[in-house]
């Protein structure tokens, strides 16, 4: 990894700094020197922005969380039936984790070592919840198989959504739209009850 040469750091520019250090060495992995270095600037310039390394896990992981619990909020995700209501969270699933790539990688990546890590896997847990009620009241609906099990059918939804963050590059061929299209296409539809 390169060393950045700035003057001056912003919380926001620091941030995206330790995220790539995060994702890159993982958080046990990384210390206040690794990240100095990265950043090119003291650590003492860093405790000027943040307490510490925890901090910018906290801050990095509820960008992710922020940006996927926004996407229940929305109006398309609250209103009309529950498969369009499932159908319109999975798309802004994929076109947050895209737009946000780096932050949605290092939320999938916390394994419950540290609180803050501890708080972003329950915060997870309740997104995923709330999504397979989504999923659950589709089934009820008629418009999503009964057959298969809920929970399992959110699970592999939530799978092949989150593996996108190890293989998409957001210079490469696929748009976040494009992913988005085929996702649906592969999950609902083979989950659809017609």
């Amino acid at each position: 990894m390169t060393t950045a040469k700035r003057d001056t750091y912003t919380p926001e520019t620091l941030l995206s700094v330790a995220v790539q250090v995060f994702n890159e060495r993982g958080y046990d992995g990384t210390s206040m020197e690794h990240l100095s270095r990265a950043a090119g600037i003291s650590k003492s310039s860093i405790y000027h922005h943040v307490a510490g390394k925890e901090e910018l896990l906290r801050r990095a992981v509820s960008r992710a969380l922020d940006g996927l619990f926004r996407i229940l909020d929305e109006e398309h995700a609250r209103v009309g039936r529950a498969v369009e209501r499932l159908e319109y969270v999975v798309r802004r699933m994929v076109e947050v984790l895209t737009a946000e790539l780096p932050y949605v990688t290092l939320l999938l990546r916390v394994r419950g070592n540290t609180d803050t890590e501890r708080w972003a896997l329950e915060r997870r847990r309740e997104f995923d919840h709330q999504v397979a009620e989504l999923l659950k009241a589709a089934a009820a609906d008629g418009d999503v198989r009964g057959d298969v099990e809920v929970r399992l059918a959110t699970r592999l939804v939530f799978g092949m959504i989150n593996s996108i963050v190890e293989w998409y590059r957001p210079d490469g061929p696929e748009s976040g739209d494009q992913l988005a299209n085929e996702v649906l296409a592969m999950a609902l539809e083979g989950l659809s009850a017609t």
